[in-house]
């Protein structure tokens, strides 16, 4: 069975940093996309970076490119979300998902799984 556990998270002030992380198990395969939606209040689910675990490339929304890295370790099939200069606007519910294959596609009903997410909370 497939798990999609998430980390980090939390309260943080306007131009801080906060790091989430996401720990995938029971994978059989190893060629995927993973990555990070968000969801704020009254919003619909919003797909903002992933990585492809065949290529290692990357795909960021752009209203976080600058700001957001994602990274992977696929020996660990783990992956990581730096955000940095966080805004209010940021602030939402941070899910992990995953998709098989290499596509980097933002679009929720493309994901198969998902974590339970984990709340960003940025004050002004």
């Amino acid at each position: 069975e497939v798990q999609l556990v998430e980390s980090g998270g939390g309260l943080v002030q306007a131009g801080g940093s906060l790091r989430l992380s996401c720990a995938a198990s029971g994978l059989p395969f190893d060629d995927y996309a993973i990555g990070w939606f968000r969801q704020a209040p009254g919003k619909e689910r919003e797909g903002i970076s992933f990585i492809n675990s065949k290529f290692g490339k990357t795909w960021h929304t752009n209203s976080v490119k600058g700001r957001f890295t994602i990274s992977s370790d696929n020996a660990k099939n783990t992956v990581s979300l730096q955000m940095n200069s966080l805004q209010p606007e940021d602030t939402a519910v941070y899910y992990c998902s995953l998709k098989w294959g290499d596509g980097l596609d933002p679009t929720a009903y493309e994901y198969d799984y998902w974590g339970q997410g984990t709340q960003v909370t940025v004050s002004s």
